[in-house]
């Protein structure tokens, strides 16, 4: 292993070089968690690392329950698999909780009004009930509880946090909350020493090769417990130490190469990039600006060839066909450019239509 083999090396650790994976449900739990504040984004970024997945595999893994969305860590709309909803959150959402606190206090809920909020919404979801946020900003409103001025939204993450909530199937385009234990099937929770090591062997299985500061940004734990965690997992890890810093991963990654370089569509947020502090050994920093426009935390659709992140792209749908469009960061080679056609056909697969590149 060397730098120059890691971003590779992740092409397949994190299943996007030979997938191995034939269910949804299942890539998710591989990951631990997937990014998926972008709802369509997130079903391709499951989808590409399942064997012969669609978008409508994946949407119908969320109906069926084989994949609960929810804020399981830094405060921000996950995919994760149902048995680890609970322990995850036990374990991850206090933390961010707690940095909430000073946002809280300017909006005005306290204890109280959070307490009154959770006894009404869970009132307006008992019964397997699914709700759509203005319904439940409704529901508070008229219980004498102000939604607007984003209260509503902290309400609902908060509610989450607490295991409360999470989201149910979407309403047409909107999606919809319900209430989490009669969404998902009870499961044992995992004492913190456990649940820390899981976490752990899980991130650098899964996404290695990667670094304690990458599982410390990824997970949103303290250095300390993400070390505490590394060290009960690291007699099942690999690790190899380049220019002082650490790198662990799993033993069946450690001759990895992605196999051919090819191409691959990854969407916005994608794992390959938001789950490692130090992106390096998949985006060369020049383009950083490319990838996250003014460092606003919006990422952009990325192309990746032989584990590089080499463009962007962009999607327009038509009723019968996807138009891709191409962004290089330099001018495509000519063996990238002959990669491009088996990337927009293997989105062309997800979506179920026709892909032109222009």
């Amino acid at each position: 292993m060397n730098h120059g083999t890691i971003g590779a090396q992740r092409l397949v650790s994190q299943q996007i070089a030979r997938p191995t994976f034939s269910e949804p449900g299942e890539a998710v739990r591989w990951l631990g968690a997937v990014q998926a504040q972008d709802y369509l984004g997130a079903l391709w970024a499951v989808a590409v690392r399942t064997v012969g997945a669609t978008e409508q595999t994946v949407e119908q893994a969320l109906a069926e329950r084989r994949i609960v969305r929810t804020w399981p860590m830094r405060g921000t709309i996950h995919f994760v698999a149902p048995a680890d909803v609970r322990w995850m959150l036990e374990l991850l959402a206090p933390r961010v909780v707690q940095r909430s606190q000073g946002r809280l206090r300017q909006l005005g809920l306290d204890a109280t009004t959070l307490a009154a909020s959770a006894t009404v919404i869970a009132k307006a979801l008992e019964g397997g009930k699914q709700l759509t946020r203005p319904a439940l900003y409704g529901v508070l409103e008229s219980a004498g509880i102000a939604a607007g001025e984003q209260r509503g939204l902290h309400i609902l993450g908060q509610l989450a946090h607490e295991r409360l909530i999470c989201f149910g199937a979407r309403n047409g385009k909107q999606p919809t909350f319900t209430l989490l234990d009669e969404w998902v099937p009870s499961a044992p929770s995992l004492p913190r020493d456990e649940a820390l090591a899981t976490l752990a062997l899980r991130y650098f299985t899964s996404h290695g090769p990667a670094t304690v500061q990458d599982f410390v940004w990824w997970a949103g734990l303290p250095v300390a417990d993400a070390k505490a965690g590394l060290g009960a997992a690291s007699a099942q890890l690999a690790s190899t130490t380049l220019d002082g810093q650490t790198y662990y991963f799993a033993e069946q990654h450690a001759a990895a190469d992605g196999g051919e370089p090819c191409a691959v569509l990854l969407p916005p947020f994608d794992e390959l990039l938001v789950a490692y502090r130090d992106r390096s050994a998949s985006l060369d920093p020049a383009y950083n600006n490319l990838i996250v426009p003014g460092g606003n935390g919006i990422f952009n659709p990325i192309v990746v060839i032989g584990g590089r992140v080499v463009g962007t792209w962009k999607r327009v749908l038509k009723s019968d066909r996807v138009v891709l469009t191409f962004s290089p960061f330099v001018p495509w080679s000519d063996p990238q450019a002959l990669a491009l056609p088996a990337a927009a056909e293997r989105y062309s697969r997800f979506l179920g239509l026709p892909a032109v590149m222009v």
